[in-house]
């Protein structure tokens, strides 16, 4: 039976009761906070099969420092706190000697761009930490635990089909959109230790996101800005679905960067050239060389005026460090 967080809604303050209790209420011995997409399902996935008793947290970028530090307060009895598919957060480290201080064993598997000075600020906090940018998070999960598994196999590279933007497997592409919706990443994940990777209910699933995520594609081209310069770039409002709107744009307007603007200033940008996760780090965030995401500051004003008109000045600042970015 999954163990899990409270769906996205709850209070804040309730979110934290909740999840402390059931921290302190575990009956296994794994605590595994993860991403909240189709590597994470996956990841998640492979650590059952694995082990009896997992608790799981999906968890956003936004939310990682907030949730480690949150689990890393409790008393770990010696238990296992292991994170994938989550990159390195500069508010991380605090949280990691807490965590070790109370008792937890913190395994750590990335899949994200980390530099060596954040790589040896962090191995001495933890008792295992592998980054492989070559392969998807749960392909580094299965390798490192169940690499003779047969399945476990297939489930890593379907994950990797689709994270890694290699659109090979046809399955790869609709369990990616299913996990779109937080709702939908246990169905997937269930489907997966079934022995599965693919059931009905996930194509019925998809069925239904078809239609909402295409009717979300054409409103956001429809308010498609294009700046020409070096890159062709688009900026576009989302209405969900960021990599499809990405591609969709691409595909239409043969753009070289793709950024994908919600109403808070959060944004996805997707590249050609493999400069997104340099572009991302501009704007508090990082991501992979095609896809990564950031955080434009909105003041009140930019809110009311990107709700309104469809377009930001933070569009011009990201062009401009677009501009002076070189691939690595």
């Amino acid at each position: 039976m999954s163990n899990n967080s409270p769906m996205p809604g709850d209070g804040r303050k309730d979110k934290k009761v909740k999840i402390s209790q059931e921290i302190n209420d575990r009956t296994g011995h794994v605590v595994h906070l993860t991403h909240n997409d189709l590597d994470a399902a996956g990841c998640d996935a492979i650590y059952r099969m694995k082990y009896e008793d997992v608790f799981t947290r999906f968890s956003s970028v936004s939310k990682f420092a907030k949730n480690l530090e949150e689990i890393a307060k409790h008393a770990g009895k010696g238990d296992t706190l292991t994170i994938s598919d989550l990159g390195y957060n500069s508010a991380c480290a605090e949280s990691l000697k807490k965590a070790r201080e109370n008792g937890w064993v913190v395994e750590w598997r990335d899949h994200h761009r980390w530099t060596d000075e954040v790589i040896n600020e962090i191995t001495p906090l933890v008792k295992y930490l592998r980054v492989d940018t070559s392969v998807c998070a749960t392909c580094i999960v299965r390798n490192d635990l169940l690499p003779d598994d047969t399945h476990s196999g297939v489930i890593a590279k379907t994950v990797c089909d689709y994270d890694l933007w290699k659109h090979e497997i046809p399955e790869s592409k609709v369990l990616g959109e299913v996990c779109t919706k937080r709702e939908n990443l246990e169905a997937v994940r269930e489907c997966f230790l079934a022995g599965k990777v693919m059931n009905d209910e996930i194509r019925e699933i998809y069925r239904g996101i078809e239609e909402e995520k295409n009717a979300a594609i054409k409103k956001s081209l429809k308010h498609t800005k294009i700046m020409q310069g070096r890159y062709k770039i688009a900026f576009a409002p989302l209405y969900g679905y960021p990599s499809e709107t990405a591609h969709a744009i691409r595909d239409k307007m043969g753009t070289d960067i793709e950024v994908i603007v919600a109403e808070n200033g959060k944004f996805s940008v997707r590249s050609v050239p493999p400069i997104s996760h340099l572009i991302a780090k501009k704007f508090d965030g990082g991501g992979h060389p095609p896809a990564a995401g950031g955080t434009f500051k909105f003041s009140l004003g930019d809110k009311f005026s990107y709700l309104i008109l469809k377009k930001t000045k933070h569009y011009e600042k990201f062009f401009n460090v677009a501009e002076k970015t070189e691939a690595e």
